[in-house]
């Protein structure tokens, strides 16, 4: 690295937005201190249910004891304190609003003990909504309605990655507060269901929102043999599309994941394999699901080198690393006191 970006990286709040490794790894723990990665969100649940969620929560505060690497994400405050002490702080988070199952006060539940991320559904339907890879996307249903303002009331942050076209166009509606897409490329720059149109993206741009464009090569034009570069050009993409202020980092990174994680991820409902969304033919453990330059956390010090060479400035650079995350946490995280503090309205419109 230059001494200029290496400066610029050690100065600044870096950020993932979405991971979701085997959190029973020590080199995915090893990886994030190799890469100084102040915080990142950590995905503990896709399929799971209630009991199977409380359950890995439980995981999660066994580590957050035993491990002196990391620290629990509850406030930005964590996040600037983990910065200072060289540990990485973890955003606990859901991809899909399945724990909470037919019950809306497990929100409050799941929030008190530190979820900070709830995505509304992942690939498929669910009580909320629909996923992207539906049949049909109908929209939020009347409990997907009651849940986002909920969520907006607790403070709980809205993810629409894995969500329906739709779906996301009425969660941008309805939500009060800004509302994110953790990790996803523009539609327009590569022509994936997971990807996003740009009428969402510039609507959630416009409300405050924030966008983890991804270097996952499954949603990148060069796929499997996509580099560093091939994913800034994503990132340039979608500066374009929505301005600097709303652009992140969301990796999507799957470090050490056995091959039954895969075929669970990809199953319908998380029991049905195959899906009518697997691919079977795809190399799970052989395949590099990241770009060459950017393999791991390990590697996150490139992305300051490649953003300053691509034009940006050090401004810019660090709103991107992180500074756009800290951004909408901050204003999401806290409740405002009228949310706080009014009875929840089951009314639809």
């Amino acid at each position: 690295m230059s001494d200029r970006a290496r400066a610029l990286y050690d100065g600044a709040i870096v950020i993932d937005g979405l991971n979701v490794s085997n959190w029973d790894s020590p080199a995915v723990y090893a990886s994030l201190q190799k890469g100084r990665i102040t915080a990142i969100s950590a995905t503990l649940a896709t399929w799971e249910g209630f009991q199977e969620t409380m359950d890995a929560v439980a995981g999660w505060l066994r580590r957050f004891r035993e491990r002196e690497d990391i620290v629990q994400v509850k406030s930005t405050e964590d996040i600037r304190k983990a910065k200072r002490s060289g540990r990485t702080g973890v955003i606990l988070s859901f991809q899909n609003a399945s724990p909470i199952e037919n019950d809306l006060d497990r929100l409050a539940l799941f929030h008190a003990l530190g979820v900070k991320v709830i995505q509304l559904t992942y690939h498929e339907r669910n009580l909320l909504g629909n996923g992207c890879f539906e049949r049909r996307d109908d929209g939020l249903s009347n409990f997907g309605v009651d849940a986002v303002r909920e969520m907006n009331r607790l403070g709980i942050l809205i993810d629409l990655s894995h969500v329906g076209d739709r779906t996301t166009l009425e969660a941008i509606e309805v939500s009060e507060k800004p509302v994110t897409v953790t990790h996803a490329n523009a539609r327009a720059f590569y022509d994936h269901p997971r990807n996003k149109q740009d009428e969402a993206l510039k609507r959630l741009a416009a409300k405050g929102g924030v966008v983890g464009t991804t270097p996952f090569c499954n949603f990148l034009p060069k796929r499997f043999e996509s580099t560093l570069e091939d994913y800034i050009d994503a990132v340039d993409d979608m500066v374009q599309r929505v301005g600097i202020d709303h652009v992140a980092v969301g990796t999507d990174n799957t470090q050490d994941q056995p091959l039954s994680f895969w075929r669970y991820i990809t199953s319908q409902q998380g029991t049905g394999y195959p899906s009518t969304f697997s691919d079977t033919s795809m190399d799970y453990l052989n395949l590099s699901f990241q770009p060459k330059g950017l393999e791991g956390p390990h590697e996150f010090p490139n992305l300051a080198e490649a953003l300053l060479n691509r034009g940006y400035s050090d401004e810019d650079t660090v709103k991107i690393l992180g500074g756009n995350w800290m951004r909408i946490f901050e204003e999401v995280w806290q409740p405002a006191i009228e949310w706080a503090t009014r009875p929840r309205d089951s009314t639809h419109e």
